[in-house]
């Protein structure tokens, strides 16, 4: 989501009844939980094609 966009959600959302600003509400928690899972999935694939990284390499 763009600022623009961004900034269009929440005008939407101080203007909403209740019950509406209730649904955006769980929108925006449904596109956290989305995102979140994304950003799990790329993190193990990064991890899978380089175990090496980030890890403390024993000096010999």
């Amino acid at each position: 989501m763009n600022e623009e966009d961004t900034k269009a959600f929440l005008a939407d959302f101080k203007k909403a009844d209740m019950n509406n600003k209730l649904d955006m509400w769980y929108y925006a928690v449904e596109q956290e939980a989305f995102w979140e899972e994304i950003l799990t999935e790329m993190s193990m694939i990064a991890q899978a094609a380089n175990p090496q990284k980030g890890k403390v390499v024993e000096e010999e």
